[in-house]
């Protein structure tokens, strides 16, 4: 995406650029959980009787697939298709992912192809179409739809889902089956319809839309992925449809308690190397920042700046979320797909997460930017901290000051001796 801007720094006044202080390389240790082998988890669950007898010889079955970025979600989908072949079924998949992807079923296919679902690397076919059927109503008229190709075509539908603590709302059933069955197979006609209404009531509406599906749909049961501090699986089961309601709050909790968080509660400047709805459906993930849509949702940390450098190649050009953050970058600006991101945030009906934030023309301008316009910091004692994104926060970089305030907590460990923040001769940030 091309803008056109100034050419001569920002900071350019009369008193030198802020003096940064050195960083260092940090390690969280936390408790990893993962499983040994996911696709050997969904064989495993799919051998239980209540879940083998649901898949019958001859039977067509859609296996739901969303636009998250689930590390092993290709190891999984691989072993559901076998798994189902195995018993005589003939299985397909079908993107489960909203308005993602531009809004567009090519773009859907490609946004599964991204994750390695193509049916050349899981042996079954991929049909993508925006196509829906209205299944009813629910609450105070909420519509429900469903995509049409998992409704008319499959004698069962599975939905492949992470349970995972929203990005936008607070509930007892988040991100998981009923938000995948309300809105995710919804396409972008059911995402749009449901997104209409305030996310101080999408609790109850995905719920309910979710149990609609589950009464009019032949979902026969969904596989549910928890994930570790480490985006490993720790939990993969096969969850019957009738369950849904009692089981998703339980893996929610687990889900919950295993969510990494930043090592700090208080930074004055942080950066995101790469934001991306294969990181977070918001991009990046307010969990994680505090940068949440509903003031009465309580922050995990206060941030008075966040940069955003860059986009990951995953998100194709979607910038959702990058709203969220204070400044970013022309590298990072020059990615954007505006149709991409504009469809997300029109759907989601939440606008200010799709504003362009200031843009610097490099990493180094953003940091000094961000370090200038600090209130009442000292020099060379700006609380820094730098992260890949909102996914991966084992590995990071404290500036001293913010090192100093951390380093009690429990697990986090010093990777080396503190180093400038150094940058090469174009600006760019160097880690």
């Amino acid at each position: 995406m091309a803008v056109t801007v100034r050419t001569t720094p920002v900071v350019e006044r009369s008193r030198q650029a802020p003096e940064l202080p050195p960083w260092r390389r940090v390690r969280q240790n936390l408790p990893h959980q993962g499983l040994p082998s996911a696709g050997q988890a969904v064989l495993d669950e799919l051998a239980k009787p209540e879940i083998s007898s649901r898949i019958r010889p001859g039977s067509r079955v859609a296996i739901g697939a969303g636009s998250r970025g689930i590390k092993c979600l290709q190891e999984v989908v691989t072993a559901l298709v076998a798994g189902v072949r195995q018993r005589g079924a003939e299985p397909f998949v079908v993107p489960a992912m909203g308005s993602h992807g531009g809004g567009t079923a090519e773009g859907q296919r490609e946004v599964l192809a991204s994750y390695g679902i193509t049916e050349d690397h899981v042996g079954a076919p991929v049909r993508a179409s925006m196509d829906t059927v209205e299944l009813g109503a629910v609450l105070d008229g909420v519509e429900v739809f469903i995509d049409r190709l998992a409704y008319t075509e499959a004698d069962v539908i599975v939905p492949v889902a992470r349970v995972k603590p929203h990005t936008d709302f607070r509930s007892d059933i988040e991100s998981g089956f009923h938000k995948m069955l309300a809105i995710g197979f919804g396409k972008h006609r059911g995402a749009s319809y449901v997104h209409t209404f305030p996310l101080e009531r999408f609790g109850e509406i995905i719920k309910a839309g979710g149990q609609l599906v589950l009464s009019k749909a032949p979902v026969g049961f969904g596989i549910a992925i928890v994930e570790d501090s480490y985006e490993d699986p720790a939990i993969i089961e096969a969850v019957p449809g009738e369950a849904f309601a009692t089981r998703e709050p339980e893996l929610l909790e687990h889900a919950k308690a295993w969510l990494p968080r930043l090592p700090f509660e208080v930074c004055d400047i942080l950066l995101v190397q790469e934001l991306g709805k294969n990181v977070s459906g918001a991009g990046m993930d307010p969990n994680v920042t505090g940068r949440f849509p509903l003031e009465s949702i309580p922050k995990p940390v206060q941030l008075q700046w966040v940069a955003v450098l860059d986009l990951t190649e995953e998100t194709h050009g979607n910038a959702c979320g990058i709203g969220t953050a204070d400044l970013t970058t022309r590298r990072a600006v020059d990615k954007i797909d505006l149709a991409a991101t504009y469809t997300n945030h029109v759907t989601a009906q939440l606008l200010p997460g799709a504003k362009l934030p200031l843009i610097a023309e490099t990493d180094q301008e953003a940091l000094t930017i961000a370090s200038a316009t600090l209130r009442r910091r000292p020099p060379g004692t700006a609380r820094i901290a730098w992260i890949k994104n909102t996914l991966e926060l084992l590995e990071l970089r404290l500036s001293e000051p913010l090192w100093e305030e951390a380093r009690g907590q429990e697990g986090l460990e010093p990777l080396g001796e503190p180093e400038p923040i150094r940058f090469d001769e174009a600006g760019t940030l160097l880690v």
